[in-house]
Formats: structure tokens, C-alpha cells, sequence
């Protein structure tokens, strides 16, 4: 919080069924929740004020809210900081069904998430939460469906409640939206949010790399094709050049024509030997 010389003090609430969990005054004085008091710590340096809950449960699962107290022309006025979501994730899926497990949609596509309380349940409403990479809500539905669509999905958002299951679309998507998104139910009577245990992945993927690849080969292809013609014209070109060669008239075979000769002579040098005998 930035410091002022009128603070009084600084609360941190929670949001489902508002307790005060601790307060720190300026003077460094502090009220801690009896039931968290051994759990909780926290430590002031100047204008910051950092507290740690340890051996966290499910029964911490809340949204935290940091309020400072300044005083004004004699009256006490609140200053709302951001919140924070703490989900714990406890060894069962609790009371909340979601699905589906992981999604892997593309820039500017649409993704359907499913929230469902299980029906022995009475509740108050149910949060659709980003968890992981930038915490904050993103839907809120009452159990008599008055909704809160908050900024991260403003005009981005649309759902349909039939009885205790909620369809939620999440439209025109961008790699920023990629997280963990988790169902949480608000259940009457409960000072905390119980939450679905693997809840919903969402990886985008970035269509520009898909784009470059097309592009790629939109550019290469034609040359490829152009490039296997003009092989295959050579080729063929090729192939009527040995087919001309193996049709033309071949030479005469000089070693046959001399052997031939040397056989006619022999056999006239015979005969006239023969002659000159008788």
C-alpha cells in the first residue's frame, strides 16, 4: 500500500462470507483470526505488508482482499487494493465436476467449459477462476443465475445454466488466456470455495507459426513443381537421344572384315598349289 500520513491501518478480508482475517496497524500492532492465529504470520517493511499463511487447507480457499483505513477530515475512509485468489487443491474432486481436462485451441478460436455441483449440494453460486499464470475471476453465476462477467473475458464471454451445471464459452482467444481455469463452487453456510481438483488446461497455440508454414509453402511450392517439370524434361530428352543412337546403322566391324579376308586369301593360295601339282 502507498504510505500516508493519515493510514490507520490495514485489514486483509475475505470475499466468500467476509471475515476479517488479520489487521495490522500503522503502529505495528495486530488482530490475527483466532482460528488461523497459529498459523498465520506477517512482516511490515514501510508501505509493505507481507503476510503468510502456512499448512495451508481447503478451508483456505478464498479470495483475499487488502483494505487500508485512512482517516480524513475526522472520518475514516477505505481504500480497496487488488485480490488475491488462493485455491487449494485438496485429494478428491470435492463437490464441483468439471471438464474437460485440457484444451488446445488455436489464436482466436472458442473453447466450452463445463461446471457442474453435485445436486446434494446447496449453494450460493459457482466462480470460473484463472489460477495459475494471472490469477483473477472471470465468471461469476448465482444460484439464481445473476451473473458477473469481470474484465479479463468482458464481451468475450457467454454461458448457459441448466439447473446446477453451467456451459461456459470463452470466445476469440489469445496466448495470454492460456492457464489453468478451475470451477469453484460457493456452497451456503460455507466460509470457503470448494474447488474442482485438476480443473481445465488451456494451452493457445500461436497461428502465426501456422501461417508462416502455409505462407512457406505457398512460396516453395510453385518453384518445387516448376523444378520437377524441368527434371522431367530432361530426362526425356535424354531418353530420345539413346533411342536415336541404338536405331542408327552401325559401322562396319573392321577386325570381322579382316579375318574374312585373310580366309578368302589363304583358301587361293591353297588352290593354286593344288594346281601347280597336278
Amino acid at each position: 500500500m502507498e504510505g500516508s500520513e493519515n493510514e490507520v491501518g490495514t485489514y486483509l478480508k475475505t470475499i466468500i462470507q467476509p471475515v476479517n482475517v488479520i489487521y495490522v496497524s500503522k503502529q505495528n500492532t495486530s488482530y490475527i483470526l483466532p482460528a488461523l492465529a497459529n498459523r498465520i504470520k506477517y512482516s511490515k517493511e514501510g508501505s509493505n505488508l507481507r503476510i503468510t499463511v502456512n499448512n495451508v487447507q481447503e478451508s483456505d480457499s478464498n479470495i483475499y482482499l487488502c483494505t487500508k483505513f485512512i482517516k480524513n477530515k475526522g472520518h475514516h475512509k477505505k481504500l480497496n487494493g487488488k485480490t488475491t485468489i488462493v485455491v487449494v487443491k485438496g485429494k478428491t474432486s470435492g463437490v464441483v465436476e468439471q471438464s474437460p481436462v485440457y484444451v488446445n485451441p488455436q489464436q482466436g478460436q472458442s473453447i466450452n467449459i463445463t461446471c457442474a455441483l453435485k445436486s446434494s449440494h446447496e449453494d450460493e453460486g459457482i466462480y470460473l477462476l484463472k489460477t495459475h499464470m494471472q490469477p483473477e475471476r472471470v465468471l461469476y453465476v448465482s444460484s439464481q443465475n445473476a451473473s458477473t462477467i469481470f474484465p479479463a473475458f468482458a464481451n468475450r464471454l457467454e454461458y448457459s445454466k441448466e439447473e446446477k451445471k453451467i456451459v461456459i464459452t470463452l470466445h476469440n482467444l489469445w496466448k495470454n488466456d492460456s492457464d489453468v481455469y478451475v470451477c469453484v463452487g460457493v456452497l451456503k453456510n460455507s466460509s470457503f470455495l470448494s474447488a474442482h481438483r485438476s480443473g481445465t488446461m488451456m494451452l493457445v497455440k500461436d497461428v502465426e507459426l501456422t501461417d508462416c508454414r502455409n505462407n512457406s509453402w505457398g512460396i516453395y511450392g510453385p518453384v518445387i513443381v516448376v523444378v520437377l517439370l524441368f527434371s522431367a524434361l530432361i530426362c526425356c530428352t535424354l531418353y530420345h537421344v539413346d533411342m536415336k543412337k541404338y536405331f542408327q546403322k552401325r559401322k562396319p566391324n573392321e577386325v570381322y572384315e579382316d579375318m574374312s579376308f585373310i580366309s578368302r586369301h589363304n583358301t587361293l593360295v591353297r588352290t593354286n598349289t593344288y594346281t601347280t601339282d597336278n
